[in-house]
């Protein structure tokens, strides 16, 4: 059977929809699951944090275990398992009725998006090897897309009185439907030729590791604000759920635009220099989100963070990229790792600080990761 190349690049760009919904579901629904699954007391801040971390520890897990496998085993089989699983934990977080469970549903939640974030990309680079930049970026814009689709299905749904259950149940219909349209197709060849850098001989200079730890710092910057900007927009600065939802659709539609800004410019803007005004700009609005007594004030600075860091975890890839070009998939699978360990870590500090203070406290927490990160750009720019 041939490779259909347009049909199969196409509907790995809607599997990266259904991707994103593993990672942005839970945010809109933070308050109400407080809510349905705490009793009268509701759950704590720090337990509604560790549900953001466990979703991201599942999706470390999942890039980690697939990597290495793919080659040997091919990429539909994960493509297909990462759906499957995407399609069953959202039937489990469904009918769940108590937190444990509701934990368990969302890691593999988290695994299904973690295989799917490592597959999908060799799978698009290997179909379209004439125009791969063209098509990564094609790839991971629908990341995007996917995160504004979960988020004004899950903003409807509970405006409509439907709820995280009946949510949960609209969305599985999207990793379903691929399920089925991916089950006749022939998968390209992942097999890297020629040669290629040894993860064991990359792991041993010192310029990987700092890119690694950047990178995780950029991934922390992201899922800080992501996982708690509905409940600071509800709890914290007053606004009503719906607008908690909105704000982070607009968050995510500003992450976007700051990635297509980043690209379009491609080498006319230094890198390293993007990433440095990404970091003190992001540090800036973090601190403003979290302080300004003018709640509306308050919120834009909290979605502007989408754009200001942005832009940190893709050119960090890239920068890597460029240094050592024959790293192959297993230095972009080291990387992925630890952008979503930066995911696992933050929204469960932010629920610690906010359970010992407030959550103008806990959000303002972020701002240590774009801070931290960003001697580290300038220092692997030095070196570069």
């Amino acid at each position: 059977m041939k490779v259909a190349p347009r049909l199969l690049t196409n509907l790995s760009y809607l599997a990266m929809m259904s991707l994103a919904i593993g990672l942005n579901l839970l945010p809109v629904f933070l308050t109400t699951i407080g809510q349905l699954y705490g009793g009268e007391t509701g759950l704590t801040q720090e337990q509604l944090g560790r549900l953001g971390a466990i979703t991201f520890a599942g999706l470390v897990m999942g890039i980690l275990v697939t990597g290495p496998l793919a080659d040997r085993l091919g990429a539909k089989p994960f493509v297909q398992l990462g759906n499957a699983l995407v399609a069953l934990s959202l039937i489990g977080a469904a009918l769940t009725t108590s937190y444990t469970m509701l934990a368990l549903a969302l890691f593999c939640l988290g695994l299904g998006a973690g295989i799917l974030d490592m597959v999908l990309s060799p799978v698009v680079a290997a179909l379209n090897p004439t125009r791969r930049a063209a098509a990564m970026n094609w790839l991971h814009s629908f990341y995007c897309v996917g995160a504004v689709f979960t988020i004004l299905i899950g903003t409807v749904a509970l405006t409509a009185g439907l709820g995280w259950r009946g949510t949960c149940l609209i969305l599985m219909i999207l990793p379903l439907g691929l399920l089925v349209a991916f089950a006749p197709l022939h998968f390209p060849s992942l097999h890297i030729e020629g040669g290629r850098l040894k993860l064991r001989t990359l792991v041993r200079r010192a310029w990987f590791w700092v890119a690694l730890i950047a990178i995780l710092l950029g991934g922390a910057t992201e899922a800080g604000m992501a996982q708690w900007l509905p409940a600071y927009a509800e709890t914290a600065l007053g606004f009503p759920t719906w607008v908690g939802g909105t704000g982070l659709l607009l968050f995510s539609v500003a992450m976007a635009a700051g990635r297509m800004v980043v690209g379009a410019a491609g080498a006319r803007w230094n890198a390293y220099q993007v990433m440095a005004i990404g970091c003190g700009s992001s540090v800036l609005l973090f601190i403003a989100g979290s302080f300004l007594p003018s709640p509306l004030l308050a919120l834009a600075a909290c979605v502007l963070v989408g754009f200001t860091g942005s832009c940190l975890w893709p050119t960090m890839l890239a920068v890597t990229a460029d240094r050592y070009p024959d790293g192959g998939a297993s230095m972009y699978g080291m990387l992925g790792a630890f952008g979503n360990i930066g995911g696992i870590f933050m929204p469960w500090l932010v629920g610690v600080i906010a359970d010992r203070h407030d959550l103008h406290w806990g959000l303002a927490i972020s701002a240590l990761a774009p801070l931290l990160m960003l001697p580290l750009v300038l220092g692997l720019r030095r070196t570069a």
